[in-house]
């Protein structure tokens, strides 16, 4: 029988308070959405008091309706030495009119003392008192014991008379927070498992990854007992991050039979995190666990060989567990197999022997000796097969483009670009600015064609490289262009090569766009049948 972990998102909360993060309202709501689709427990979503924004995302919270989630308001005990009737920031809390409500306060002695400035008495009257304050309202309270791990191991005695002063006011679960995140895994776990002994109600965990031990300090806190984990989707957070929940409920879910969000929902781990990373307007790091486009890549010959012969040879897990696709990079060390098995994902018919086979690997050869490279920019390479094959026809042909860089008296570079290009017939001319000559012309070429395919309104550049492939030539060297690209879901990249830097950027931009159209068809034609 699976074990129940309840999962508690902080992405709106303490996810907002990572460098370089910031949400709209809209924002925060296409994510309340989206984890509400996956399937976890709660969704912590700020303090109502603390600012306007707070403020109207939870009075627009109220009509939307979630399947599966909580929404929970979040914020402190009251102030010291002050009733918690007259505390504005506690009543500020049932504006957000949330059945869940989760109160931080302080276990480690040390900031008692030294940074709220007030007696250890009073803080555990804070706490208890705040926390019978929304009971007696019915309210469902978590408490935060921040700065736990520190606290225990400062002053066990008093770090466990917080929690117990949580636990007379009412909370229904007390979350062991490692705020600094140095805690290592050893003395975690058997502190969760000291607290779980001596108190009846449910434990949680609550871990920072300054010391890169967030994920497993998360996983060992539920081998000792906890059943409530918070984090935040992708781990962006405060400093160096939260605890990662998309890499603890694929280990906790795959790996220890825990049931952290429905099973069916497995599947959409991989498309939420890419969902989440662009509305958070970040690149999601494609070497996370699981979920990054880099998960499942093979480079190798022997593990290439090894994966297509028997999958666990070099996999964990399946991919397709949790909506993962599996990648063979192109490279000097993959072999003949690896692009072979490429081929054969357009044209299944084709072996080894195959004439066309040999014909690709003839035209791969000349591109490479041109300065081509395919790792990274398998997309790039997909269409050469499919030019080779003739399974490939262009979705538009360039007329003409022009590109005008000036420096205006503000001192700042900028670019405009012309373009006209032909569909089925038919021309368009467009005009955009961009930040360089690229930017100008990739905001151009989409701005027309936009006119014919709408759902390229969805597609950005997320990635821009550029290298010199013979600095011997000087100006006239070759550069290689790989340009990185993504509909929110999915990411690609292409790649383009050339002495001139804007023909190099174009061919990667077109082979960009030319990719997304043909699966956007592919999508249509399986529908279709």
């Amino acid at each position: 029988m699976q074990r129940k972990i309840r999962i508690f998102d902080s992405t709106l909360r303490d996810g907002a308070q990572a460098e370089g993060i910031s949400f709209s309202v809209e924002d925060k709501l296409k994510i309340l959405k989206a984890l509400d689709q996956l399937g976890v427990d709660y969704i912590e979503a700020g303090n109502p008091g603390s600012n306007p924004k707070d403020l109207e995302f939870f009075d627009r919270a109220k009509r939307e309706t979630l399947h599966h989630s909580k929404l929970a308001a979040f914020g402190s005990t009251r102030r010291r030495d002050i009733r918690v009737e007259e505390d504005a920031n506690v009543k500020s809390l049932l504006t957000a009119d949330t059945q869940t409500i989760v109160i931080f306060g302080k276990s480690w002695d040390f900031h008692v003392t030294e940074i709220i400035k007030t007696t250890l008495d009073e803080n555990l009257n804070m706490i208890r008192e705040t926390l019978s304050f929304f009971h007696e309202k019915r309210k469902e309270v978590i408490y935060d014991a921040e700065h736990f791990f520190d606290g225990y191991k400062a002053n066990a005695e008093y770090a466990m008379k917080t929690l117990g002063a949580a636990v007379e006011g009412g909370a229904s679960c007390l979350v062991l927070c490692d705020t600094n995140g140095g805690t290592f895994p050893d003395e975690l776990q058997t502190i969760v498992e000291a607290v779980k002994a001596a108190f009846p109600v449910e434990v949680g965990i609550h871990c920072h990854n300054d010391a890169g031990m967030a994920v497993a300090n998360s996983v060992l806190a539920v081998l000792a007992g906890a059943t409530h984990v918070q984090g935040t989707y992708i781990g962006f957070g405060e400093r160096c991050g939260n605890a990662n929940l998309s890499t603890i409920i694929a280990n906790l879910q795959l790996k220890r039979d825990y049931d952290c969000i429905p099973a069916e929902k497995l599947k959409d781990l991989t498309v939420t995190a890419r969902r989440i990373a662009e509305i958070s307007n970040i690149a999601l790091n494609e070497r996370d666990p699981y979920i990054g486009h880099s998960a499942f890549a093979h480079k190798g010959g022997m593990h290439i060989d090894g994966v297509t012969k028997a999958t666990r040879s070099f996999e964990h897990v399946s991919p397709e567990a949790i909506g993962n696709e599996r990648h063979f990079l192109m490279s000097e060390v993959s072999g003949r197999n690896t692009i072979l098995e490429k081929i054969r994902q357009v044209a299944p018919r084709l072996d080894k022997n195959s004439p066309e086979t040999d014909a690709i690997m003839q035209r791969l050869k000349e591109l490479e000796h041109m300065g081509y490279q395919f790792e990274g920019a398998e997309s790039t390479f997909e269409l050469i097969i499919r030019k080779q094959l003739g399974k490939y026809k262009p979705f538009f042909e360039l007329e003409h483009f022009k590109i005008i860089g000036e420096q205006p008296s503000s001192g700042e570079y900028s670019s405009s670009a012309i373009i006209k290009v032909k569909v089925d017939g038919t021309s368009e001319i467009s005009a955009a600015e961009g930040d360089g000559p690229v930017h100008a012309l990739d905001r151009a070429l989409r701005k027309v064609l936009t006119t014919f395919y709408p759902e390229l309104a969805k597609v950005k550049l997320t990635d821009y490289k550029v290298r010199v492939l013979d600095t011997r030539s000087a100006s006239a060297a070759k550069v290689r262009v790989l340009i990185e690209s993504t509909d929110g879901e999915s990411v690609w990249t292409t790649v383009g090569v050339s002495t001139d830097i804007i023909e190099a950027s174009w061919i990667a931009l077109v082979d960009s766009i030319e990719y997304m159209l043909l699966r956007e068809l592919e999508k249509k034609m399986r529908v279709y049948l």
